[in-house]
């Protein structure tokens, strides 16, 4: 029987009608721990990169709260600023993040917004820097059907054809292309033109 790790007291196993009353659910404190090391060490990378690129101002703002809908806030002038929502993960065969509501209605709010996918490196570096279209990221959320009930987070596999290399919102390049990580990852092909 292949059955999803979960979490359950040492009383509870002894119980076989407990253990057969479990659902169906993937979810472990490990699993769990992980994803949010590998996230912070994706926000990590990208906030050195951009440090390193020169951007003059350049702030972690998910170390702050959870409110900006974003995790990181680049700014190299008035009208060159960027809200980076990063979405880091180790597989390099494919792309797959979780998109919560608030970020997504952030993202329809704000034309800064970015989202930033990070292949993080054993090292803690980024692998590979890309950028994802953030018309795909509308055409793929759920539609909520029914007026008593919306969605509150999506998890999207993005295919190749919505990602571009490098960081870029619709006004500006964030990274020069020799400072951004680069190696093929996800089905992608060298692309010099930001993402719509």
């Amino acid at each position: 029987m292949n059955r999803p790790i979960v979490e359950i007291s040492d009383g509870e196993l002894g119980d076989m009608q407990m253990a057969s009353a479990v659902p169906q659910v993937q979810w472990s404190r490990a699993a769990d721990d992980a994803r949010r090391a590998i996230g912070a060490a994706g926000e990590d990378a990208l906030l050195r990169l951009l440090r390193q690129g020169g951007i003059p101002e350049v702030r972690h703002v998910a170390a702050e709260s959870d409110a900006y809908g974003y995790d990181v806030e680049a700014a190299r002038s008035v009208t060159e600023r960027a809200h980076l929502e990063v979405k880091a993960t180790t597989d390099p065969t494919r792309l797959v993040i979780h998109l919560s509501r608030h970020e997504y209605e952030v993202m329809t709010a704000d034309l800064e917004w970015c989202l930033a996918a990070v292949l993080v490196g054993a090292d803690g570096h980024a692998v590979n820097v890309a950028t994802v279209s953030r018309r795909w990221l509308h055409s793929a959320v759920p539609a909520d059907t029914a007026k008593e009930g919306n969605w509150e987070s999506a998890r999207l596999k993005v295919p190749a054809s919505a990602i571009t290399p490098g960081l870029a919102t619709e006004a500006w390049r964030l990274l020069p292309d020799a400072l951004v990580p680069s190696k093929p990852v996800w089905g992608l092909q060298p692309s010099a033109s930001p993402p719509v």
